[in-house]
């Protein structure tokens, strides 16, 4: 069984700020120590990233990127409260994500009364009623939506979201699903001069993007182009301290161990190679790859345990140098660039806590 992909859509905020001047917004609240600017700027240039975009920019007159919820941190201790932040996130979410929603669905062709079940899927923020029924009352679904959230699984989360609209798909053979994933990322920004929340300070950013799909066995399958055929999930040994995304006082608080591009460099292989092989498949039948940027060291590591080129990787790249790691929204980005030309089948991968790697298999239709 497989999920036919009608279409993908995102959407990011209407204001964005290029990776240099968000090295200098963030020396008043990541608590720089004085002299140690240029190694902050150094560090955000190292992302490869261009600009990112964040529901907490505004435009006042004069005053390019300026913004107003995270005080100098010498006024501050922390930072916004994590009710302030979610209060934020209540706020913000439901727009972005309805965008990213109405964009899918006008790709599709589908009409918004006709979604049966819909997928949401966020780490970054909760309120309950919460963005699935900002999206139901925004597009005017029925009041009898079937209603799922992936919750706080981190940057592989898609891959959840995408498994629970394949089931729905696959059991319900008129289903039609909608799967919207909506970070906002940039209002957990954290305070203080440690090396992992500098590095999370400087690569993630705020998005939301959508896909529609339908079982293999639905009318408007046949004109789906590609498929999700298969998907594998593998905790990878000895890495569960490795990286942690937790409910702190001031906003969600995520550990990075400098370690975790050299542990997916380590394992990816097997991983994938397990993977495929289980689909009948080699490495080398893989026509393109989509793999959710973690960093540029997350991309070479993937790069180089697989024997892949540069040119393999780059709608990833490409997609974190013009928005920034936006979490579980960013892979649904990277396969709304990739899809529309490339080549079947594709393997797109991610990773997340625990350390968790997520391996999905796409086909073409007529594959």
């Amino acid at each position: 069984m497989s999920l036919a992909i009608l279409a993908i859509g995102s959407a990011t905020p209407a204001r964005e700020i290029s990776q240099a001047a968000a090295a200098d917004l963030a020396v008043g609240f990541a608590n720089a120590a004085p002299g140690h600017e240029r190694t902050l700027a150094a560090i955000y240039r190292q992302t490869r990233i261009r600009a990112r975009g964040s529901v907490l920019l505004e435009d006042p007159a004069g005053k390019p990127f300026a913004q107003s919820f995270f005080p100098p941190a010498d006024a501050a201790g922390g930072g916004p409260s994590t009710s302030t932040r979610m209060a934020r996130y209540a706020a913000e979410a439901g727009p972005l994500a309805l965008a990213a929603a109405r964009k899918a669905l006008a790709r599709s062709g589908v009409e918004a009364t006709a979604v049966t079940h819909l997928v949401t899927c966020s780490c970054t923020g909760f309120a309950n009623p919460g963005v699935d029924l900002d999206i139901v009352r925004g597009l005017g679904l029925a009041a009898d939506v079937s209603r799922t959230h992936v919750g706080f699984m981190g940057c592989h989360g898609a891959f959840n979201a995408l498994r629970v609209a394949e089931a729905f798909a696959t059991a319900h053979a008129s289903a039609v699903v909608l799967v919207v994933c909506v970070e906002l990322c940039s209002l957990h920004f954290q305070y203080g001069s440690r090396s992992d929340a500098v590095v999370a300070n400087s690569i993630f950013a705020d998005g939301a993007a959508a896909l529609v799909g339908v079982g293999e066995d639905h009318p408007l399958a046949g004109g789906a182009d590609w498929r999700m055929t298969r998907q594998w999930s593998r905790l990878l040994p000895d890495s569960t301290g490795e990286m942690g995304w937790v409910i702190g006082d001031h906003g969600f608080e995520m550990s990075l161990s400098a370690r975790v591009p050299g542990i997916i460099q380590r394992e990816i292989a097997a991983v994938v190679a397990a993977a495929l092989g289980d689909a009948g498949l080699a490495s080398g039948d893989v026509r393109s790859w989509a793999v959710h940027p973690g960093g540029p060291r997350v991309l070479a590591s993937v790069r180089d345990a697989l024997g892949l080129d540069d040119a393999a990787l780059s709608a990833s790249r490409d997609v974190l140098a013009a928005h920034g790691n936006m979490s579980s929204a960013t892979i649904l980005f990277i396969l709304e660039r990739l899809l529309p030309d490339g080549a079947a089948p594709c393997v797109a991968l991610a990773f997340g806590p625990g350390l968790t790697a997520e391996v999905a298999l796409l086909s073409r239709a007529e594959s």
